[in-house]
């Protein structure tokens, strides 16, 4: 099984998302990688790891590997595992240095993502990355 942000880069979701003329096919390979996340153990399908500020049931799980986190998500709706894919493609897998200097707005603009999500979308996939940045902080410090 390949993983997001290892097997799967955040330049790799850019280049196959550059191929697609129309947003509907976009929309399609979006759901895709949602089918090729790994599903969560529901152990970890717990409020502690539901990230808050989704429309959708969202949670995130993380621990780290050799300074490396790792983390494990899921979703109750097919294009929200989708953006959790896309999320973890640019996040997965590395240090919480790395992590906190990662452009995900320049990332997000080259997807030309966010201006085809809705409003509640928007905010939900913005809540995934802060869950992200705030974890990396954390274990920065």
């Amino acid at each position: 099984m390949k993983q997001f942000g290892i097997d799967i880069s955040a330049d790799e979701v850019i280049d196959t998302l550059s191929f697609f003329d129309s947003w509907e096919d976009r929309y399609r390979y979006i759901i895709d990688l949602g089918k090729e996340l790994p599903s969560m153990s529901e152990s970890l399908q717990t409020e502690a790891n539901q990230v808050k500020g989704c429309q959708s049931l969202v949670w995130l799980a993380e621990h780290k590997e050799q300074g490396k986190l790792i983390f494990e998500a899921d979703s109750n709706s097919h294009i929200v595992r989708g953006l959790l894919a896309v999320v973890l493609a640019a996040y997965n897998g590395k240090t919480p240095s790395e992590i906190l200097a990662f452009d995900i707005d320049a990332y997000f603009d080259a997807l030309n993502l966010i201006r085809h999500l809705s409003p509640s979308r928007g905010n939900g996939l913005r809540s995934m990355v802060k869950r992200i940045q705030d974890t990396a902080a954390a274990q920065a410090a």
